[in-house]
C-alpha cells in the first residue's frame, strides 16, 4: 500500500533522524575502511555490496538500527490510521507477548521507559526466591490521556528489575485538529500528567496499593534532543504519604523529534502560570465553602452534627472538593445496562482503608486509577464509581454521605426518576431500594411503609455538577423527602463554583478519569482449574475422615443452570430458569434417594480460602462429610468475568444417596 507523500516525508525524517542519532553513517564509514583495508591486504580489489552487508550483520549494525526503528508496545499492531481519538478502552493483555509495532507517522508520542528501581529498603532483606516459588511482586500501572498500560510484574527487592517501554500517544482532542501531529506549543497546553500507581502483590493474590504518583512530563519539551532521564521518587500512601517508598529511574524520549525545541525558561514559566491559577480557584472556592458553611450552620444549629462532607483526602492526603471523585463515565462495550454496571461495582472487593493502630475508622477516598488496579477499596470508592457509571448512562445520579445502622458513616448512590421516583443503590451488594418517604403529620391510623434500606441518615447528596446539603428538620432517611429543587429542603452551591474546580481540564490538579479495562480473564478456563482444586481438597479431607469419594460428573454438569440463574438474579433482580434445573435434578435423582446441595457465592480466586470458608456452615459441611449407601458427590464453580479484574464465582456442592430407615 502506497503511502501519502506528507506520511512518506515524515517517515523518511524519523529514520534519518533515528540514524543520525546513532551514528549509523559513521559505523558503516568504518567497517568500510576495515573492510578495504583487509581487501587489500589479501590483493583482492573486488568488494561487493554483499561483501559490505555481511561485515555491518557481522558488527551487528543494521540489528541494532532495526531494534531502534521498532518500538516495543504490550498491545495488539493496529493499522496507521489517524483517528482524533484512542480507543474509550484499552486491552491489557495478561500473557505480556511483546510484539514489535508501527508508529504512525502523523503523530507525536511520548516513549516512557522504566529502567529499573532503587531504594525499595522496606525490601532490603528480601530473600531471592526459590525457582517455581510465587513471591511477591510489584506492578507498575499508567494512564495517560485515555491510554492505560501495566509493566510485567517483577520479584519485590530492594532494587526491582523493571525494565519496560511504553508509547504514549500525544494528541488534541479539538475537532479537526485529532489528526493534526501535536507541535511542541501544543503538547505544552497539555497539563495531564502521567498517573503512575504501583501495586504489590502477594503470593496468594491479595494487592495492597504501594505508591500513587502523578508525573509531569513536560519537562522534556525543553531538553537537548527530546530526551530526558530523570530519578523519580515514590511516596507512599495514606499515613504513609511523607515517606518514600523507593525511587524509579524513568527516560522520556518524543518521537519524532521535535524541529524546534522549547527554552526550559519557556516550560518553566507555563508550569508556575498554571500552578498560580489552580492556586488561585482552589483557594476562591475554599473561601466560598467557608461561607456556603457558615450559612448552612445558621439555618439550625444541630446541622454542626450533619455528615456534610465538602472535601475529601485522596490516597496522597490530598484535600479535594468530593465532587471532584464523580464525572460521567461511559463503559464502552463493556457494561450493557446500569445494573449490571452495579453488578461490577459490587464484585470489586472491599477493604477499609489501612489504619496503624487503633482510633476508629481512617477515611481515605481513592482516585479511580488507585481503585481499579487496586481491585478494592472502602465503600466510598465504590459510591463514586457506581454514580460515575449511572451518570454515563444518562440517569440523574447523586453519591449519599450519610450514616447505617449504629451510627456507622455510609455512602450510598441515588437516582432520581423523571417521575419522582427515589431509587436507592447500595455499591457494597448491588442492591437497589425504592424510598417512599413517612408523613409524620398522619394519623396514627394511616400505614406507613416500612423502609427496607439499611440507611439512617442522610447529612447531604453531590455529583460531579451539584452538592447539596440537607437542611430539613430531620436528617432520618425514612423521613426526608428528596425533592432537591427545593431549596427549603436542600441547600446547593454554586454550581458556577463546583465547575470552577471540578470540571474536566478546571485545573491541573484534577486527577485524570482512565477508561475501564476489559476483562482478559478466561472463565471457562479458571472454572475448570477451580472446580479440579476443590474436588482434590473434598477427596483429601473425607480421607482424613475414612470416607471414600465417588464423584459424579453428570450430577455436577446439571448444577451450572442453577449457578447461572443465580447470577442473573444478582444482576437483574430476576429469577429465572429454576424450573428446568429442578425437573432436570428430580429425573437424575433415583426414587427413594436424596439430594441435598448448597450454592455460595465468592469475589475471590482461591480454593483452598474458599472451601475453609465452606467447612464453616453446618449445611455445607453435613454435604462434604455424608455418609450413606450409594452416596456420590457433586460440585460446580461458574466464574462470571467482568470489567478490570473483578469476577464473582459461584460454588455449589451438592450429594445424593440411599435413604435407609
Amino acid at each position: 500500500m502506497a503511502l501519502h507523500p506528507e506520511k512518506a516525508s515524515e517517515l523518511r525524517q524519523i529514520i534519518h533522524s533515528q540514524l543520525h542519532k546513532m551514528d549509523v553513517h559513521g559505523k558503516i564509514r568504518e567497517v568500510l575502511a576495515e573492510t578495504i583495508s583487509e581487501e587489500l591486504k589479501t590483493e583482492s580489489h573486488h568488494l561487493s555490496e554483499e561483501d559490505l552487508m555481511k561485515a555491518l550483520r557481522r558488527r551487528g549494525i543494521i540489528d541494532d538500527v532495526l531494534k531502534e526503528l521498532s518500538f516495543v508496545k504490550e498491545m495488539p499492531e493496529r493499522e496507521m490510521t489517524s483517528t482524533p481519538k484512542p480507543s474509550t478502552h484499552f486491552i491489557d493483555k495478561e500473557t505480556r507477548v511483546l510484539k514489535k509495532t508501527n508508529i504512525d507517522p502523523t503523530r507525536r508520542y511520548l516513549y516512557l521507559q522504566v529502567l529499573g528501581g532503587k531504594a525499595f529498603l522496606e525490601h532490603l532483606q528480601e530473600p531471592q526466591p526459590l525457582p517455581g516459588q510465587v513471591s511477591f511482586s510489584f506492578t507498575l500501572c499508567l494512564h495517560f490521556r485515555n491510554q492505560r498500560f501495566r509493566s510485567k510484574p517483577v520479584p519485590c527487592a530492594c532494587e526491582p528489575d523493571f525494565h519496560d517501554g511504553f508509547l504514549l500517544e500525544i494528541h488534541r482532542e479539538i475537532l479537526g485538529d485529532g489528526s493534526k501531529m501535536a507541535d511542541a506549543t501544543t503538547m505544552l497546553s497539555i497539563c495531564d500528567p502521567v498517573h503512575l500507581v504501583l501495586i504489590k502483590t502477594d503470593p496468594s493474590g491479595e494487592t495492597t496499593l504501594v505508591s500513587s504518583h502523578f508525573l509531569p512530563w513536560r519537562s522534556v519539551l525543553g531538553s537537548e534532543n527530546g530526551i530526558t532521564t530523570i530519578a523519580v521518587e515514590l511516596l507512599g500512601v495514606g499515613s504513609e504519604c511523607k515517606v518514600s517508598v523507593g525511587v524509579l529511574n524513568i527516560k522520556l524520549e518524543l518521537y519524532p523529534r521535535l524541529n524546534k525545541t522549547l527554552s526550559q525558561e519557556i516550560v518553566n514559566a507555563q508550569l508556575a502560570l498554571e500552578h498560580q491559577k489552580t492556586a488561585e480557584k482552589e483557594r476562591l472556592f475554599l473561601v466560598y465553602a467557608k461561607q456556603w458553611w457558615r450559612e448552612y450552620l445558621q439555618i439550625r444549629p444541630s446541622h454542626s452534627t450533619r455528615l456534610v462532607k465538602i472535601f475529601a483526602q485522596d490516597e496522597n492526603w490530598v484535600n479535594r472538593p468530593v465532587c471532584s471523585f464523580v464525572r460521567p463515565m461511559r463503559a464502552g462495550r463493556l457494561l450493557d445496562t446500569p445494573r449490571q454496571a452495579a453488578r461490577f461495582v459490587n464484585v470489586i472487593g472491599y477493604e477499609r482503608a489501612p489504619v496503624v493502630g487503633g482510633g476508629g475508622k481512617h477515611e481515605q477516598w481513592c482516585t479511580l486509577l488507585a481503585f481499579l488496579c487496586r481491585n478494592k477499596g472502602d465503600c466510598e470508592d465504590h459510591s463514586n464509581l457506581l454514580c460515575s457509571l449511572l451518570l454515563g448512562f444518562g440517569l440523574d445520579a447523586f453519591v449519599c454521605v450519610g450514616t447505617k445502622a449504629k451510627g456507622v458513616p455510609h455512602t450510598w448512590v441515588m437516582t432520581c426518576g423523571t417521575d419522582g421516583t427515589i431509587t436507592f443503590w447500595e455499591s457494597l451488594t448491588g442492591h437497589r431500594y425504592i424510598h417512599k418517604p413517612i408523613n409524620p403529620d398522619d394519623p396514627p391510623l394511616v400505614e406507613q411503609p416500612k423502609p427496607l434500606y439499611p440507611y439512617r441518615t442522610v447529612g447531604c447528596v453531590f455529583n460531579h455538577q451539584r452538592f447539596l446539603g440537607n437542611c430539613q428538620p430531620t436528617d432520618a432517611v425514612e423521613l426526608c423527602a428528596f425533592d432537591l429543587h427545593d431549596e427549603c429542603k436542600w441547600k446547593p452551591m454554586s454550581e458556577e463554583a463546583i465547575r470552577s474546580v471540578c470540571a474536566p481540564g478546571s485545573t491541573t490538579s484534577l486527577p485524570p478519569f482512565p477508561p475501564l479495562c476489559a476483562s482478559l480473564m478466561d472463565a471457562a478456563a479458571i472454572s475448570n482449574d477451580l472446580e479440579l482444586q476443590l474436588r482434590v481438597l473434598v477427596s483429601e479431607h473425607r480421607k482424613d475422615l475414612g470416607l471414600a469419594t465417588i464423584w459424579e460428573d453428570q450430577l455436577s454438569y446439571l448444577l451450572s443452570p442453577a449457578l447461572a440463574a443465580y447470577e442473573i438474579e444478582r444482576t437483574t433482580g430476576i429469577s429465572a430458569g429454576n424450573e428446568e434445573f429442578q425437573d432436570a435434578i428430580r429425573r437424575a435423582v433415583p426414587d427413594g434417594h436424596t439430594f441435598k446441595g448448597f450454592p455460595i457465592h465468592f469475589l475471590h480466586r482461591n480454593a483452598r480460602r474458599a472451601f475453609a470458608t465452606c467447612l464453616r456452615s453446618p449445611f455445607c459441611d453435613e454435604i462434604i462429610c455424608c455418609r450413606g449407601d450409594q452416596m456420590r458427590l457433586a460440585v460446580r464453580v461458574r466464574v462470571f468475568t467482568y470489567p478490570e479484574s473483578a469476577c464473582a464465582v459461584w460454588i455449589m456442592f451438592a450429594c445424593k444417596y440411599r435413604s435407609v430407615l
